[in-house]
């Protein structure tokens, strides 16, 4: 994190300047046994894409709503990212029907066509597959429209850190907020400075989620290892991922 940092779009360039190899989203699906590792420099050329389908393909503008129904998962994170770089409120678990716009995974697309927006429907399957043989009836397939766009991503106007950015359980922060909390609450999940690797089985339906998720380790220099239905695994099998993966924290 550098001082001028602002927005979590901020700490994700700043990131990419220091140390693009480095690991920074691990996921985990322990019901499918998926396993996805993405460094910097893959995580911000998913966030580029899909900054890009934001404002290019739905023509979204700061201060726009995203409900972002969806679990905690790598590609989550990726929105997150994204609606950051545009200046979209990321609206996490929000009623589709007050958002511009709707992005969707499996068990939330009935909901989410109570957006009158346009949608995009996750498919959630390892590697980010495409739905076959098409996406949920009123939806487009994200995995179909996201690799076509740039690799390169300039926000037509300057993201303002103080306007909102996210909400979530409720409570809405703006891109400063996250960006100042997410790195002063960083030590209380042991994320202590770069090279700390978290272990989070938390949701992220809560702010403690996102943080220990994402948020915190972007801002301190360290990683994530995001895992899904983690209850699956005995002790022993935790213990040697925790070993495997050199986690140095744990938040579950």
């Amino acid at each position: 994190m550098n001082a001028t940092d602002r927005t979590p779009a901020d700490l994700l360039r700043s990131a990419l300047a220091a140390d693009p190899a480095r690991p920074l989203v691990t996921f985990y699906d322990d019901a499918t046994g998926e396993r996805v590792e993405l460094s910097v420099a893959t995580f911000a050329n998913w966030v580029a894409k899909t900054a890009n389908l934001l404002q290019d393909g739905l023509s979204a503008e700061p201060g726009d709503r995203v409900a972002l129904l969806l679990p905690a998962h790598w590609q989550t994170a990726v929105w997150l990212l994204a609606c950051s770089s545009v200046g979209v409120v990321a609206d996490v678990g929000g009623d589709a029907g007050r958002a511009d716009f709707v992005v969707a995974g499996p068990g939330e697309f009935e909901a989410g066509l109570a957006c009158r927006g346009e949608r995009y429907a996750l498919s959630l399957a390892p590697l980010g597959r495409r739905f076959v043989p098409s996406p949920p009836e009123g939806y487009a397939d994200y995995a179909v429209d996201v690799p076509s766009h740039g690799d390169r991503f300039v926000p037509y106007a300057p993201v303002d850190p103080d306007a909102a950015a996210l909400i979530v359980a409720g409570r809405e922060f703006s891109g400063a907020e996250i960006v100042e909390r997410a790195s002063a609450e960083a030590p209380t999940v042991g994320l202590t400075g770069p090279g700390a690797r978290v272990l989070s089985a938390l949701p992220y339906d809560t702010w403690e989620g996102l943080s220990a998720g994402l948020y915190a380790p972007l801002a301190t220099g360290g990683s994530v290892v995001l895992c899904q239905h983690l209850e699956m695994l005995e002790g022993e099998a935790v213990a040697k991922r925790i070993e495997s993966e050199r986690v140095t924290a744990t938040a579950r």
